[in-house]
């Protein structure tokens, strides 16, 4: 699954864990969420993305007592499949909740090894 996922965890800053294949994927995210600041869920179609956007379903906090968010761009083809935020949390979620779960209590922000569950 190609995606693009930033969120934060309880005690590090929001980055992106997955990059959707790109080096640099702030281009693709901010075309993508480009004007939904202070929204908390998102899912609109922008080109052949889906912008997705949902407080962490479990309501994991970060240190500061906030709600996580998740700010996903679907990619092609999945994004095809993706029409609406439930759609998108019952597709992308599950394939995203065992990482998290892993990394978000972390101390320091998770590495590529982290995320992807490869050795070190």
């Amino acid at each position: 699954m190609t995606l693009v996922w930033a969120t934060r965890g309880r005690s590090w800053g929001f980055r992106f864990l997955l990059r959707g294949g790109s080096a640099d994927p702030l281009p693709v995210y901010d075309l993508a969420f480009a004007g939904t600041d202070g929204e908390s869920t998102v899912c609109r179609r922008v080109g052949t993305n889906v912008a997705l956007r949902f407080p962490d379903p479990l309501g994991r906090c970060d240190a500061a007592g906030r709600v996580i968010p998740h700010d996903i761009v679907v990619l092609p083809p999945l994004a095809d499949e993706v029409r609406s935020s439930e759609d998108g949390q019952r597709l992308v979620w599950p394939e995203l909740a065992d990482i998290f779960a892993r990394v978000w209590d972390m101390p320091r922000p998770p590495s590529e090894a982290d995320v992807l569950g490869s050795p070190r």
